[in-house]
């Protein structure tokens, strides 16, 4: 899951009006952000010249000047293949005074920039919306220090999460943040859309886990925040204010993380429940009874379990034969093997015979675990080979969270598939409508019904992914006007 956008301008990248775009990107169907008023660009913003290549070539050299239209097409399009720019220069960067320096040309020259890491994110917010220059932080990726008596990491932000999880790993300990898109997602991007996971329950957000960033502004100047320490009291910690804006303030160049040590017991269960109900009181027993061992509280439905059986190569039924109504995934993590085992059986005898659980599995060895893990982090990739599929990643309390699925169920018909998946454990549900193909008629169902129900039911229209282009103009779904208005047009442009 998502997600790494950032936008980076001296001003507003885009504008919108009622006139037509002469060169729409969207597909029909597919959600263009925009459908009430389009998308233009903003005459303020210059265009590339033979000028400006030379500059950028005696700065970061040739090689990290890229106009190859294989590597420009895809930067250009976004991981959901829904949004594609027209972007027709990507620079690589190597350091913080490269991404200054580019920065500030491109100010001076009323360059629009888009920033991009590993540009897995699902809402359009890393890749251009037109020409702008994007600016790509994959080269910076050398971990700078590890404190192993702290556990602080400090890193460049281009570095790739799976990396330093596997950095990590070898001096004892873990990453506080685990996504299924870790194989390619940058942690700048992460600390930039404040990526949540699989392992939120635990270890918290971002902003529980960030002790420090340093980020370029818009007209080069470097903001270095990169302090180490658990407490500083003095003053504003401006930090916050970068993590999860998507660049809209500055591109994150360097992070600094606290990380957890790795335990040594770790145990991964398997659940089938009959109905969502027993998911939301399976949810409070295990925050009772295993407490401060649990690291993982995930939850899919029926649909979701097809969709992976059906879509992911080497996937099994671990409840075989028939599929049960919904499933649960609880992972515990401590440091006493036997006591934690023996934690998590009276759980889930208890559940057992309090009827929350109507079948069950525990791995008995890291490849079952991964196995399980397979499950649920192969969903995403399974709805994208199943056909088009309008992805909602939305903040809705525990005891509603299944109730727009099924009412969106219900209005669709035969229409498409609605598949509810997410972190059950910290209220985030993953909303997806699967379809042949993408379908105005479709769309038009599907929004704005989902922001409205979302926002009477007092939750939030991003729980992870963030806004990029998909939901910036939906931001009021989820905040005041009186907010948005004091964060200022960056928040939602």
């Amino acid at each position: 899951m998502k997600m790494d956008g950032w936008r980076a301008s001296a001003r507003r990248i885009l504008k919108l009006s009622s006139r037509p775009a002469p060169a729409p990107r969207f597909a029909p169907g597919r959600g263009n952000p925009a459908r009430h008023g389009t998308i233009q660009r903003n005459p303020e913003f210059a265009t590339i010249n033979s000028d400006d290549i030379s500059y950028f070539r005696d700065l970061l050299g040739e090689k990290n000047v890229i106009q190859d239209e294989d590597a420009l097409l895809a930067a250009n399009m976004d991981w959901m293949r829904k949004y594609k720019g027209s972007s027709k220069l990507l620079l690589l960067p190597r350091s913080t005074e490269e991404v200054s320096q580019v920065l500030k040309y491109c100010n001076s020259r009323c360059l629009a920039v888009v920033p991009q890491g590993g540009n897995t994110g699902l809402v359009g917010g890393s890749v251009p919306v037109f020409d702008e220059v994007i600016v790509n932080l994959g080269s910076m990726n050398k971990v700078i220090s590890f404190d192993e008596v702290s556990g602080i990491l400090v890193s460049e932000a281009g570095c790739i999460l799976e990396s330093l999880v596997n950095f990590l790993d070898n001096n004892g300990f873990i990453m506080p943040l685990d996504l299924g898109s870790k194989g390619s997602c940058q942690i700048g991007g992460n600390v930039s859309t404040n990526a949540g996971g699989l392992r939120l329950i635990r270890y918290g957000s971002l902003h529980a886990n960030v002790l420090g960033l340093e980020a370029v502004l818009a007209n080069g100047d470097v903001l270095d925040m990169l302090g180490t320490l658990r407490k500083d009291n003095t003053g504003y910690d401006l930090k916050h204010l970068f993590i999860g804006s998507e660049g809209s303030l500055g591109i994150v160049t360097k992070v600094s993380i606290l990380t957890p040590p790795k335990l040594s017991s770790v145990n991964v269960a398997f659940l089938a429940c009959t109905d969502y109900l027993s998911c939301q009181k399976l949810l409070l027993e295990a925050r009772r009874k295993l407490g401060e061992v649990l690291s993982a509280f995930e939850f899919l439905d029926e649909q979701a379990m097809d969709l992976a059986l059906n879509h992911l190569e080497g996937v099994r039924n671990p409840l075989p034969p028939a599929l049960h109504k919904f499933y649960v995934l609880i992972e515990t993590t401590g440091s006493d093997e036997r006591s934690d085992r023996e934690k998590l059986e009276a759980f889930l005898a208890h559940s057992m015979e309090e009827g929350l659980i109507s079948d069950g599995v525990v791995a008995q060895d890291i490849q079952q675990a991964s196995s399980v893990w397979n499950i649920r982090e192969g969903i995403a990739e399974a709805l994208m080979k199943a056909g088009a599929v309008y992805k909602y990643d939305l903040s809705i309390p525990v005891e509603k969270i299944y109730d727009i699925v099924e009412e969106l169920r219900n209005k669709l018909g035969h229409l498409a598939r609605v598949v509810g998946f997410g972190h059950l454990g910290d209220g985030n549900l993953h909303l997806n409508i699967s379809c042949p193909q993408y379908d105005d008629a479709v769309l038009a169902q599907i929004e704005p019904f989902v922001y409205e129900w979302t926002s009477k039911h007092g939750g939030s229209i991003s729980a992870e992914h963030g806004l990029g282009l998909m939901k910036a103009d939906k931001i009021f779904y989820s905040k005041s006007p009186a907010a948005v208005k004091l964060a200022g047009p960056q928040s939602h442009t």
